[in-house]
This record gives structure tokens, C-alpha cells and sequence, in this order.
């Protein structure tokens, strides 16, 4: 009997996305047809941060650079593991406080340890 019944639940989130595809697919549509098309030199350049381009944009970036943005990731993803911790703080006693000592220390080796590789200098 239960599952004959159509799921009335799902009907606002179906609509939510029905309207959803509309109202994206639509703006695109009418985007298209209302849009100005000029094409100009300055238009068709590439821009570059809003200065004017000085040499081919696919040069190499040096590797240290994707070092230092992963190491910023890595640590900064740790430090959003503190923020749920500080919210329960109160009702995971010392137990949670021990817990986090010991991740804070793992947290310091690894900086330490970046660190001493070099992993943080940038020349």
C-alpha cells in the first residue's frame, strides 16, 4: 500500500529544480538574443589582470610555487578541524582536550618539518 503512493515529498525539491533548469536555461537563452555583438581588437586581446600582456601566458610557474599552495591547503584544512572541536569543547571534557594536544603536536611536527626542508622558502 506504502509503496503504490506517489512520494509527495520529493514534489517541492522537483520543482526546485525544474525551476532551477528554467530560470538557468533561460537566462542563457535570452542572454544570446539580447547581447550586442561587436568584436573589436581591444575586445578580442587577452587580458591579463587588467594590464596589458607582456609575454606568452603559458610560461612555466616554478614547482615551489605549487609546494607552497599545497602546503597552505594542508594546513589550512588542519586548522578547520579546530573549529568543530571548540564548538563541543564543553561536552568532550578532557578527553577532547588530550585529543587535540596530540593533534596540534602532530600539526607543529609537520610545520617543523616543512620548515626544515625548506618547503617554506621561496628562493
Amino acid at each position: 500500500m506504502l509503496a503504490n503512493t506517489p512520494p509527495t515529498n520529493y514534489i517541492p525539491i522537483f520543482i526546485f529544480i525544474v525551476v532551477s533548469l528554467v530560470f538557468g536555461v533561460g537566462t542563457l537563452v535570452l542572454s544570446y538574443f539580447v547581447q550586442t555583438r561587436v568584436n573589436y581588437k581591444e575586445k578580442l586581446s587577452t587580458y591579463e589582470c587588467g594590464s596589458e600582456p607582456i609575454s606568452d601566458a603559458r610560461n612555466p610557474f616554478p614547482a615551489r610555487y605549487y609546494i607552497i599552495a599545497m602546503l597552505f591547503v594542508i594546513f589550512d584544512v588542519e586548522v578547520a578541524f579546530l573549529y568543530p572541536w571548540a564548538v563541543v569543547f564543553d561536552q568532550i571534557g578532557l578527553f577532547g582536550l588530550i585529543e587535540m594536544i596530540i593533534f596540534i603536536a602532530l600539526f607543529l611536527v609537520a610545520y617543523v618539518y616543512a620548515w626544515k626542508k625548506g618547503g617554506l622558502e621561496w628562493d
